[in-house]
């Protein structure tokens, strides 16, 4: 049966400053080896360093599959250039002309995916190899995507930003809509409904029963910074999961090829 190691835990610290968006990076091992996801370049490094840790170098890597093109999850890419690339075809179409106002996609996504000689269309039920398959969670992206997994221990879920921490999974909504609202819930309630051990976008897996959370695994991260630097301290209470809908939604489209 498959296995899957997390690389670097997803963690998702805010700042009013900017987004740190430290994504989740996952190899899953069987009959081929692949990397979910692979982050933006300032974890390259570490990646690097964490497949080091296994006796592996990027191109060990037999595919690289990729939940969607926002840009804290494309800019490694090039890593595995050596690798078929699987995206979802309409993400792919969509980030070769993204919406103006699609601060995650930036213009120059589509220009990153077509260096890659070996990128590849998948969609709903594709099966990656034994034990793997590609399920569509569109919504917060047009072409998200995420891997069911079946493993020695159950089924897992790596669904990327379709579900970005446990929060987002109890709330049944997304914090972040770029493509369509009502989907991005229904491809949520999905994944809990499904019983699956989950593996998020920025966040540690869990699995989620009748509304409680059990998180799997500890995270290692650890954040410094220069004097003036104000830490704070989350609320005791965290405030209700708020969408934020990108303007102009309404006027997306999927190009032609």
């Amino acid at each position: 049966m498959p296995t899957i190691t997390p690389l670097m835990h997803g963690v998702g610290p805010s700042s009013p400053d900017g987004v740190i968006a430290f994504s989740s990076i996952l190899l899953v091992e069987g009959e081929r080896r692949l990397v979910f996801d692979s982050a933006h370049v300032g974890r390259r490094t570490l990646l690097i360093a964490r497949l080091q840790e296994r006796g592996l170098t990027p191109r060990d890597i037999d595919l690289h599959v990729v939940s969607h093109a926002h840009w804290d999850h494309v800019q490694n890419i090039d890593l595995f250039d050596h690798a078929p690339l699987l995206l979802h075809r309409d993400e792919i179409r969509y980030a070769r002309r993204p919406h103006r106002n699609d601060w995650a996609t930036p213009q120059w996504t589509g220009a990153i995916l077509d260096t890659i000689p070996g990128l590849t269309e998948v969609g709903e039920g594709y099966e990656v190899m034994p034990g793997v398959r590609v399920v569509e969670l569109v919504g917060h992206s047009p072409g998200s995507i995420g891997l069911e997994v079946e493993t020695d221990d159950g089924l897992c879920m790596l669904v990327g930003d379709a579900i970005h921490n446990a929060r987002v999974a109890q709330a049944g909504r997304s914090p972040l809509v770029f493509w369509d609202e009502a989907a991005a819930a229904a491809s949520i309630k999905r994944v809990v409904e499904s019983g699956a051990l989950i593996y998020p976008g920025h966040d540690l897996p869990f699995r989620i029963r009748n509304g409680e959370v059990t998180y799997f695994g500890e995270t290692d991260v650890t954040v410094s910074g220069p004097p003036g630097v104000r830490w704070v301290e989350p609320p005791a209470e965290p405030p209700p999961i708020v969408t934020w809908v990108m303007p102009g939604i309404e006027e997306q489209r999927l190009p032609e090829r």
